[in-house]
């Protein structure tokens, strides 16, 4: 499912920073139904969207694949694979052989859900992707979408 706003498009479902959306989480493991459907989401029905959000703005599918580098350590064959075997977002998410750990130095709003307010972890890994997706789409030199500590 796809959530389009008047600026940006979520490939994620839209859910509030603390991942309520009005559903009965106590029955689903304190996930609501929004954030089942993102964590079941077939990774390989995304990242075409991904690329083709990055090209339709002049960047390169070797940019984005260097962001999912940074972000989870996968290598290009790791992608490959993880793209061919259609796993889901938690399981390439699960599977991530080096989640970096400068990912929480990413700030900032997408889609209306500031991404270092997200309580869930791997909702908030999802908007982490999308909000360096955006940053890419937008002009950003990867060198500081590529966040590292300050000295």
């Amino acid at each position: 499912m796809l959530t389009r706003t008047r600026k940006c498009v979520c490939y994620a479902p839209k859910v509030s920073a603390t991942g309520v959306s009005g559903a009965d989480n106590d029955a689903n493991g304190g996930m609501d139904l929004d954030e089942q459907r993102a964590f079941a989401m077939k990774f390989a029905r995304v990242y075409p969207l991904y690329v083709q959000k990055a090209e339709r703005k002049g960047r390169t599918k070797e940019e984005v694949d260097q962001i999912i580098s940074w972000l989870t350590g996968y290598d290009h064959l790791g992608l490959q694979l993880q793209i061919e075997q259609q796993v889901d977002f938690a399981t390439f998410f699960d599977q991530a052989p080096a989640f970096n750990p400068n990912a929480s130095l990413i700030k900032g709003v997408v889609c209306g859900v500031r991404v270092e307010d997200v309580d869930n972890p791997l909702m908030q890994r999802i908007r982490y992707l999308d909000k360096l997706i955006d940053e890419l789409a937008k002009g950003k030199a990867i060198e500081k979408i590529l966040r590292q500590p300050s000295a």
